[in-house]
């Protein structure tokens, strides 16, 4: 018979768990998700009323910050001793998933080294170290990704076309008045262009700039196989995940996804580099040069 002292999350677990879901990163740190803790279980949902219509009309990224969110949700569940048992609930109600402890678990190795990162983690926007990342630091990054999710490190040929690309969405993203909009409104971070960051007055790189700094940094691109809710979700788990073990590991991190708002660069970008799936996230990694800024703790 389970121990009544076991039915419900404790105080001091609703901390862990509650302070692991605001940590994860967000679109515009709009932590577009809210938590409840019924029983033994724990249900994370998605706000709706959190809306970027000019960033992100359909919410693909809002799905992707859930998704980041669940993953330190069962990270934490994970540390405090429990099994988990996860349903991804579908439809489009705003019920995400449901993580239900289903029992005395201790945490792997891996599992308690994430959860260390989370509280470190940021989104470093500025340029990286000139040391190259070596082969043997990506292995723990790419790690065991949700089923569904693919992960590509490019290329310096990659690269080129990314380059191409990033300056096509960029000029976009610089004349539109709602977008910019939304920058002011959303974030004071004034991180490289080339970082997710354009503003009006951003001095945009060529692209030949432009490829010559991305081939200097390590570059990975998030695909889903299906992009749907569902893959959306994943993609951001699989994110928050990599994240979490490049961290762990000593590296920074930055993840763009403002560059893949338009479905014609998408496309092409999945048919030019013959990705695993439709792209979502673009992650830049590499070694910090100088303190990462804690300005953008909660940030995508």
């Amino acid at each position: 018979m389970p121990n009544p002292d076991e039915r419900m999350w404790s105080a001091g677990e609703v901390e862990v768990l509650a302070r692991a879901v605001i940590r994860a990163p967000s679109v515009h740190n709009v932590q577009p998700w809210s938590l409840a803790l019924p029983g033994r279980h724990a249900e994370l949902s998605e706000r709706t009323d959190l809306s970027l219509p000019e960033h992100d009309p359909t919410g693909r990224d809002r799905l992707i910050s859930c998704g980041a969110a669940l993953e330190n949700l069962v990270l934490a569940v994970r540390v405090l001793g429990w099994a988990t048992a996860v349903d991804m609930v579908p439809g489009r109600g705003p019920l995400v998933a449901v993580v239900t402890a289903s029992g005395r678990e201790p945490p792997s190795d891996r599992e308690l080294h994430a959860y260390a990162a989370i509280s470190r983690r940021r989104s470093h926007r500025r340029p990286f170290a000139a040391s190259p990342v070596a082969s043997s630091m990506l292995a723990p990054v790419f790690g065991e990704l949700p089923r569904g999710v693919g992960c590509r490190l490019l290329s310096a040929g990659d690269k080129d076309l990314v380059a191409v690309l990033i300056e096509q969405a960029s000029r976009a993203i610089q004349s539109s008045d709602g977008l910019q909009r939304e920058l002011e409104e959303r974030t004071g971070d004034r991180g490289l262009p080339w970082a997710g960051l354009v503003r009006r007055t951003s001095l945009l790189p060529d692209v030949r700039t432009l490829a010559r700094r991305l081939d200097e940094e390590t570059i990975l691109i998030f695909c889903s196989e299906y992009d749907d809710r569902a893959g959306q979700i994943r993609a951001g788990m699989a994110m928050e995940r990599s994240w979490l073990a490049a961290v762990d590991g000593g590296l920074a991190a930055s993840v763009l996804t403002r560059f893949l708002r338009e479905e014609s660069t998408r496309e092409r970008m999945a048919a030019e580099l013959r990705l695993p799936g439709r792209p979502l996230v673009i992650m830049r990694l590499g070694y910090p040069d100088g303190p990462v800024r804690h300005a953008s703790h909660h940030r995508l």
